[in-house]
């Protein structure tokens, strides 16, 4: 069951227990932002933030040369848990509900965003500077699994996370969430993300500090990141953009061809292409559509006065939501979030365009890919930022969906 899944994958179970080092009187969600406003220099003021931008080119000289410069640093060094007191602060609720009265996963994701941004601040943070030179983005989203249905929205919330892998340049960052029930706080997620430092203006990649290990759990848990980072740069040069499909999947693509035939008209030799009949219970993939548009505001933006990735990532999943809950006739469930790519980073003022399909499923699930792009229209131009995969659980059995084109 994806509960065990949960489980099973919560590795810094350990981990947790040794690092209970976390900061005393725990931090809410709107201290880790003005947290990181401080660590950059951020300007809450829209109209400074240029002169903020270059005040930051002045830290410049505060970056490594080479990472061996660089104070190493341990797993519970970066360790925070932060609380979002729906329990205990109601006025903060209304921000976090949805129509179901649950908790809107979106805001969960907007949260995760800018805490696994400030575990990495605390990585790297040296003692005698206030500011921070480093540019920390967030690169992807590796993994998100659920093993809760429901967030209830009455209940404390519960973040923590670490640091659990290292590269020059680049840190992964593993994070869990609970939900406060009789005295207890139980698992709802764990989320896998992956963020680059850059120097101070975010143009080129920055060292951060490297990591020691203390103890075989903690070796185990690197080395998952180091096997995270190969599977990612095997899957990439797997892309269907790249190499041609394997005689599995081109088999598979076949079968469904073949079941799409229209083959009622007289004689084998007779057959056209081009005429294709839906099988039974089924939905065309271009049947399985929506889109959305964002007017990006100087509000949605982050720390660096670009658009903040967990506005993207919620704007997505919701479009995800809406088309899962259209498709299957009932209340879909958030499972599994996977390889959202943020390939560009999207500038305050741009128009925001989504675009949303199913493209598989199974019994019950669904899985939605989302594709953003942002529209300049001075030039004109349309750029990918985000590429975002969700799978959902629904309440029914959902109709097959069928590709109709080899795209």
């Amino acid at each position: 069951s994806a509960y065990r899944l949960c489980i099973m994958r919560k590795l810094p179970s350990l981990l947790g227990r040794t690092l209970t080092s976390a900061t005393p009187g725990f931090p809410d969600m709107s201290e880790v932002r003005s947290k990181l406003r401080d660590i950059v220099g951020a300007s809450t003021n829209w109209r400074d933030h240029v002169q903020a931008m270059q005040e930051r080119k002045a830290l410049h000289t505060l970056l490594a040369k080479r990472q061996e410069d660089l104070p190493p640093r341990r797993m519970k060094d970066s360790y925070l848990e932060v609380i979002l007191p729906l329990g205990s602060q109601p006025e903060i609720r209304e921000k976090y509900l949805n129509v179901h009265n649950s908790v809107r996963f979106g805001r969960i994701l907007e949260d995760l965003d800018s805490l696994g941004v400030l575990i990495c601040y605390t990585h790297t943070k040296q003692e005698m500077q206030q500011r921070s030179p480093l540019s920390i983005v967030t690169a992807l989203v590796d993994k998100i699994n659920l093993c809760q249905k429901i967030i209830h929205p009455d209940c404390d919330i519960k973040f923590t996370g670490n640091v659990s892998w290292v590269g020059k340049t680049s840190m992964e960052v593993k994070m869990h969430m609970l939900q406060l029930h009789d005295g207890d706080y139980s698992p709802v997620l764990d989320a896998t993300f992956v963020m680059v430092a850059r120097d101070p203006e975010n143009k080129r990649p920055a060292f951060v500090n490297p990591l020691i290990l203390e103890s075989p759990e903690e070796e185990e848990i690197f080395k998952q990141g180091e096997l995270n980072k190969l599977k990612r740069i095997e899957f990439s040069t797997a892309s269907l953009l790249k190499m041609a499909p394997t005689a599995e999947e081109r088999n598979i693509v076949h079968d469904i061809f073949l079941n799409t035939l229209d083959t009622r008209q007289e004689g084998e030799g007779t057959v056209s292409f081009q005429s294709r009949k839906l099988p039974p219970n089924s939905v065309w993939m271009e049947d399985a559509k929506l889109k959305g548009l964002q007017i990006c505001h100087p509000e949605e933006r982050n720390i660096f006065n670009r658009i903040f990735g967990g506005f993207l990532m919620r704007k997505a999943f919701e479009l995800g939501w809406a088309i899962a809950c259209s498709y299957g006739g009932s209340r879909p469930f958030i499972v599994s979030v996977d390889d959202i790519m943020f390939q560009k980073p999207v500038e305050v003022g741009s128009l925001l365009l989504l675009s949303g399909q199913v493209c598989y499923t199974e019994k019950n699930y669904i899985q939605i890919r989302v594709h953003s792009e942002v529209y300049n229209a001075n030039t004109r131009e349309h750029n990918t930022t985000n590429i975002f995969h969700f799978t959902f659980i629904s309440e029914n059995e959902v109709p097959q969906v069928v590709p109709k084109t080899y795209g």
